[in-house]
Parts: structure tokens; sequence; C-alpha cells
């Protein structure tokens, strides 16, 4: 989330949105007749990069990381074109750099630490 604030307040966020909005917008022109509120679109970052973050460390196994990493990612990106079919302007830069920067941290810690859901539980004598 620091990291998605330190760029806004850089005008980072602005380059990137309005790259997007080229992108997803018909014939070029990235004109949007409404905007989504700026602490809705905070809120989506929040959401995103702190859900990640724990839907990560609470999943066992690499693979499951690394496929709820890029599904979040996709998920987030996958907001453009729905935005700009509904005449928003699809400012997703905020949440998408949330999430992707949020799984990155995620990913590294749960690499160099021990998981408490990666162990496996000891071999029960109780025959049931």
């Amino acid at each position: 989330m620091i990291l998605a604030v330190g760029l806004d307040l850089l005008g980072f966020l602005d380059h990137l949105n309005a790259g997007v909005a080229q992108l997803v917008a018909r014939n070029g022109s990235a004109s949007f007749p409404r905007h989504l509120p700026k602490w809705g679109i905070w809120l989506a970052a929040a959401v995103f990069a702190f859900g990640l973050a724990s839907a990560i460390l609470g999943s066992p196994g690499p693979a499951r990381r690394v496929i709820l990493w890029f599904t979040a990612i996709v998920v987030v990106a996958a907001w453009a074109p729905v935005l700009s079919l509904a005449a928003h302007a699809p400012d997703i830069a905020a949440p998408w750099i949330a999430t992707l920067w949020s799984g990155v941290c995620a990913m590294v810690y749960s690499t160099n630490h021990r998981m408490a859901c990666d162990e496996t539980p000891p071999p029960s004598d109780d025959p049931r």
C-alpha cells in the first residue's frame, strides 16, 4: 500500500491509468464520463493487498501461492475493460500495483520462512 501511495504522490499512477485507458478505450480515445470515487479505489487496493497477503501466507505449498497471486493480478487487471464498458475511467493502477507488490512480499516471506500451514502433522497412533 505504501508503494502505491508513493507512486500516486509522484504522479506515476496517473500515467499508468492513462495508458490503461487508451488500451481499453474504443478507437484509442480515452474520454470517460464517469470516475470511481478515490476512496473506493484505495479501499479496493487495501482489500486486495491485505487479502492476498493473508491468502498466500495461509496456503500450503508454493504452487498454490503462485496461483493465488497470478489469479489476483488477473482479476484486478480484468476490471479495466469492465469499467470501460460501464463508461467509468479504468483507474486500476493503485489496486494492481498494491496487489502485485503485496504478492511479491508475501511470496518472498513464505519462501524464506517456515510456514505453519506447510508442516505435516505427525502420524496418529489412534486407528480411528
